[in-house]
């Protein structure tokens, strides 16, 4: 085992401020390091002693006082330093106010300098590196070991897709050098999605409707380059609305997609983002979810958020997290990213959101074994943000601090603008710090919501009525041998209004008949004079006595 490193750290001069100082080195102590503290206040002469004695890897120094005061103080350091060839060996870096840093920057002898602005995480991601020996350029590329090296925090994801491929692929590279982002998601718009590889289809009067007008191999080639500075961050893209494989290989070929993101029944004439029918859709998207697995690519099924967009019971919408993290299983997805779309639809409480959230996760994670394993991605539902900018960011802010009970492996941060305007890097960045210092705090300690009882007892229904509906469709498929999997089974499910949404209404292949509303915080199931209805009745008048 190889020794650890030796992080030696002072105040100098005449700078009796510690607090800053005792934090990085408790920090760095919690990473491993072997850490030496020296004290404020400490002449350059003792200092540069005690470097000698020690012999540290890196040199941490702190100065909180006047700038004019630190010019004389550094230069007088690198003139020791040089005079006993202890430039050389090891890194100096600085810790103090943003003038200071200023000072420290423009002497080059430091290697990090930190202003203050920084986040406990940015500190520890560069200790966890630098004691790994972890260059930018080598972060880790693949998605779980990323994970991995970041917890406990989570990876920090957001989307962009702007009018132009030029102006996306700027605003890329701003984003990766932030270094605020572990995972840039492109958003393509309609047209790439559906018609990329049949492309005299595409209506070009919507050209960048929605997202980057990608047409060309090389376009997603430029954005990976594009992001191949500062931390370099993962890219990942949903898969297209038709031709899912081939969008699959592109992806995987020209940006390493980090995970792919496949519905199980969406992207069809179900939500009529393409002509594709249900039932072959079902077919098409299991196979290409399959496509994945065997390349041991990490797979999202973005499957009951979107019934949760339509207004479905937060009953069927926690069936349907089952079903697709079922599907994945089966499919043989190792890894699989599991979405908790907070805040959707609006009007939901935060107590009755985070009961929603329980009562997925138990069910996705009954499925883990040595061969399935879920990672829990966590994000606010745009639907509920309000088209005023001061007012969204208060939504952001509120709802990543109680998703943050969830311990998420990656926050999908949604921009506070997009209620109104798509997000370029500015308003990213400021989302993402955000939602960091939201993270930040909670992680010191939330209520222990599980415990409270009106919560629990939300998440017992919702788990034994989410399993009301899997016997149900069990039910429907007996003849089957896997029902849950069934193209034909599911399609049929959706077909009776097993599996159905007010927002579905008019929509030729569902029903659209159940009805729902908001009571005390959570979205029902109601007949029609607005009361609510149990999953068990709301079944059996469709047929299904379980």
């Amino acid at each position: 085992m190889s020794p650890k490193k030796k992080i030696i750290g002072a105040a100098i001069g005449s700078d009796v401020h510690v607090a800053g100082i005792l934090n990085f080195l408790e920090l760095a102590r919690k990473e491993g390091y072997q850490t030496i503290y020296l004290g404020g206040a400490v002449a350059l002469d003792k200092f540069i002693g005690s470097i000698i004695e020690a012999n540290p890897d890196i040199v941490a120094i702190s100065y909180r006082l006047g700038k004019e005061a630190l010019e004389g103080l550094l230069k007088k350091l690198r003139s020791l330093l040089k005079e006993h060839g202890l430039l050389k060996g090891r890194d100096l870096i600085f810790g103090g106010t943003y003038e200071t840093a200023k000072i420290a920057r423009k002497s080059r002898i430091f290697k990090k300098v930190f202003d203050g602005s920084e986040s406990i995480e940015e500190v520890v991601m560069y200790l966890r590196g630098e004691i790994r020996g972890i260059k930018n350029e080598n972060y880790p590329q693949d998605l779980i070991e990323r994970i991995n090296f970041k917890s406990p925090y989570p990876l920090i994801r957001h989307h962009i897709g702007l009018q132009t491929i030029e102006e996306t692929e700027s605003e890329i590279r701003k984003l990766a050098r932030s270094r605020e982002l572990d995972i840039i998601s492109l958003a393509p718009d309609q047209n790439a999605q559906q018609w990329f590889f049949k492309q005299e289809k595409m209506d070009s009067s919507q050209d960048g409707a929605g997202g980057a007008p990608f047409r060309k191999k090389e376009d997603f080639e430029r954005m990976y380059t594009a992001s191949r500075y500062g931390n370099f961050p993962l890219l990942r893209c949903y898969s297209g609305t038709r031709d899912l494989i081939k969008y699959s290989k592109l992806l995987h070929t020209t940006i390493r997609n980090a995970w792919a993101a496949i519905p199980l029944t969406w992207y069809s004439e179900l939500d009529r983002r393409s002509d594709r029918k249900l039932k072959k859709a079902i077919e098409e998207n299991q196979k290409a979810i399959k496509w994945n697995a065997e390349r041991n690519i990490p797979v999202e099924i973005n499957e009951s958020h979107q019934w949760a967009l339509r207004y479905a019971p937060d009953t069927i919408e926690v069936a349907t997290a089952y079903i697709a993290a079922y599907n994945a299983k089966k499919l043989g997805v190792k890894n699989y990213i599991a979405q908790y779309m907070f805040n959707t639809p609006p009007g939901i409480s935060p107590a009755m959101d985070i009961a929603k959230m329980l009562a997925k996760r138990e069910l996705i994670e009954s499925l883990h074994d040595n061969t399935f394993r879920s990672y829990r991605m966590v994000r606010a539902g745009l639907l509920s943000f309000p088209a005023d900018e001061g007012r969204a960011k208060g939504q952001l802010i509120s709802s990543m601090f109680t998703a943050s009970y969830l311990k998420p492996h990656i926050i999908h941060v949604v921009a506070f603008c997009e209620a109104r305007r798509r997000a370029k890097a500015r308003e990213i960045i400021e989302s993402v710090k955000m939602v960091k210092k939201a993270h930040s705090e909670a992680i010191k300690g939330l209520p222990d919501f599980e415990a409270d009882p009106m919560i629990k007892a939300r998440k017992e229904i919702l788990v034994n009525e989410a399993m009301l509906i899997v016997r149900a469709i069990a039910r429907l498929g007996k003849g089957s041998k896997d029902p849950l999997t069934d193209p034909e089974v599911i399609w049929a499910s959706i077909k009776t209004g097993i599996l159905d949404a007010p927002g579905l209404a008019k929509m030729s292949v569902a029903c659209g008949a159940v009805k729902t509303a908001i009571i005390d915080g959570a979205n029902l199931a109601v007949d029609d004079k607005g009361r609510p209805i149990s999953e068990r009745k709301r079944l059996k008048a469709l047929g299904f006595a379980i």
